[in-house]
């Protein structure tokens, strides 16, 4: 009787130990995957990377392993300086494998150095993550 015991213990264990290395990782908030397109916030991921005024949050959609997009969240940016930020990396990255994104070498913009770094910075974030977490 203890035997069997000790060993249907043991299988439950070994259950819950494999179990444990299979899972997906908890939802933290950062990843989500919608419509087969995955969706990395960077609100959480760049908390410590700022611009002249502040964190840049971005959210960068990626599907098939390609960028689609990279939305620029409300942030404390001086408005006119950002604005440029947003015309010139809007599109930086879209259509990119992420690997080749990842590699992209973006130049600041002019006026807004602080702003262009800290949202450069976010976006290489946003793609480790997916990388490590997809």
């Amino acid at each position: 009787m203890n035997r069997k015991l000790a060993i249907s213990g043991a299988a439950v264990l070994l259950a819950f130990a494999l179990q444990s290395f299979t899972m997906k990782p908890a939802d933290d908030g950062v990843m989500v995957k919608e419509k087969g397109t995955y969706v990395v916030n960077t609100t959480k991921l760049g908390k410590n990377v700022e611009g002249y005024n502040g964190a840049t949050p971005l959210k960068i959609y990626i599907k098939k392993n390609k960028v689609e997009k990279v939305e620029f969240l409300k942030s404390q940016e001086t408005p006119k300086y950002y604005a440029k930020v947003k015309k010139a990396f809007q599109n930086a990255w879209n259509g990119l494998k992420v690997k080749d994104a990842q590699k992209k070498q973006v130049d600041a913009v002019t006026g807004a150095t602080f702003s262009s770094e800290a949202v450069i910075k976010n976006v290489q974030l946003g793609l480790e993550y997916y990388q490590k977490n997809k």
